[in-house]
């Protein structure tokens, strides 16, 4: 049997007012995800370990089955291994948004929705005016700036160290920055701690002066005038699926995100691009369903990921967030399912997110998440719709970490 997991990122949410005491997945008009449910079984999900952040990079790594104690890193060094960049083991790389301040505080941790094109001048520019006079004077290349994807890079010490906290910019919207600057966790760490610092404050002196930002001034729209690092580690240490997974002799993860591809590249999966995925709601839906369906030809196993809802939860973008629902129901998730009716062999879909994304306060949070898991075969529950009141009652009742790949790839 091939397995196919559906993830739509902070799609799970928190009873809403203004909804009338749903949560958005009880009251989106989701009819494919609803009638999964219906016929398949549902369940619960611890994905976050006791003492871990509820990011994205915690969570769908735990889905996924790994032991976050043994392999967990941070973002940093999945995104390097998305974008490309090989680290050497001497090598700190970490998550770095270019953000939005305001009067002091955090306004956006996207920079405006900033564009690929657009945030490529502003690394380049970082790189020549901050990270080339620091590697000067210290007579080596130390500090370098790696162009990501829209507003998310990465920012490489070398001989870094990785005891720091880092406040995650996503978490902490309207509050002042000056208080979530990095802080050393040991005192070998506080030279790096200090490095860091310094490439913040010097960021904001000079992207403001940079015509991108000028540009936006302009037009009274915002800037994006400073970097912000977190989630940073080593190289990680990861066995792949195939190596955990008798079943899995290939595999696949479609993704607008780097820190998913690069959780898909130490798993071993094959990274497939789609053109017009943004990680936004505008994503390319059909596309990635495209992908998926193709994959599901070749491959064991198919990790298809978007990132709409979690981006409209962070913006507090109600609407939004409902309508990324209802995409993933209707230009995803129906596709593929009606191409698995067709198929010959037998496809177990699981669907699911990593993590709420309440709109009501625009940050991760580590409850459980509903998920449903489906196939042919499968003999239903009671559970009648999708969401994170129904699946309470679910026959998997409220597994935690691994269990979930444990219980999906034993559905034959």
């Amino acid at each position: 049997m091939k397995h196919i997991i559906i993830l739509g990122d902070g799609m799970a949410d928190l009873p809403v007012e203004r909804l009338g005491g749903k949560t958005l997945l009880q009251y989106a008009n989701k009819p494919m995800m609803d009638q999964l449910a219906k016929e398949g079984r549902c369940g619960r999900l611890i994905t976050v370990p006791e003492g871990f952040p509820p990011g994205s990079e915690v969570a769908n790594t735990a889905i996924l089955g790994y032991d976050l104690n043994k392999v967990y890193e941070g973002r940093g060094p999945l995104e390097a291994a998305s974008i490309g960049y090989e680290m050497a083991d001497d090598d700190l790389a970490l998550r770095c948004n270019i953000i939005n301040l305001q009067d002091g505080k955090i306004i956006t941790h996207n920079g405006g929705n900033l564009e690929t094109d657009d945030a490529r001048l502003l690394i380049d520019y970082l790189n020549e005016t901050l990270a080339k006079p620091i590697n000067e004077s210290l007579g080596c290349e130390r500090v370098k700036f790696i162009t990501g994807i829209q507003y998310r890079h990465l920012l490489v010490i070398k001989g870094g160290n990785k005891h720091i906290t880092c406040a995650p910019p996503h978490d902490h919207p309207n509050e002042e920055w000056r208080p979530l600057l990095v802080k050393a966790d040991i005192p070998e760490a506080q030279e790096t701690a200090d490095l860091l610092n310094e490439l913040i404050l010097k960021s904001q002196e000079l992207l403001p002066k940079h015509p991108y930002n000028q540009a936006k001034v302009a037009k009274g729209e915002r800037q994006a005038n400073s970097i912000w690092p977190w989630s940073g580690g080593y190289r990680p240490s990861m066995e792949t699926l195939m190596q955990q997974y008798p079943d899995i002799k290939s595999g696949t993860v479609i993704s607008a995100v780097d820190l998913i591809r690069g959780i898909g590249h130490y798993a071993g999966l094959r990274i497939v691009e789609v053109e017009g995925a943004t990680g936004l709601a505008d994503t390319n839906y059909e596309g990635k369903a495209k992908a998926a369906i193709e994959a599901l030809e070749h491959d064991d196993f198919v990790f298809v990921h978007v990132e709409a809802s979690d981006e409209a939860g962070h913006d507090g973008d109600l609407e939004l967030k409902l309508k990324t629902i209802e995409y993933l129901d209707q230009r995803l998730i129906k596709p593929i399912y009606e191409h698995i009716l067709k198929m010959n062999e037998p496809v177990c879909m699981a669907v699911l997110p990593d993590h709420l994304t309440p709109v009501e306060m625009r940050i991760h949070v580590g409850q459980p998440v509903p998920f449903l898991i489906w196939h042919k075969a499968i003999e239903p529950d009671e559970v009648q719709q999708y969401d994170e009141v129904s699946c309470v009652s679910g026959s998997y009742g409220l597994l935690k970490l691994n269990e979930f790949m444990q219980a999906l790839m034993t559905e034959k």
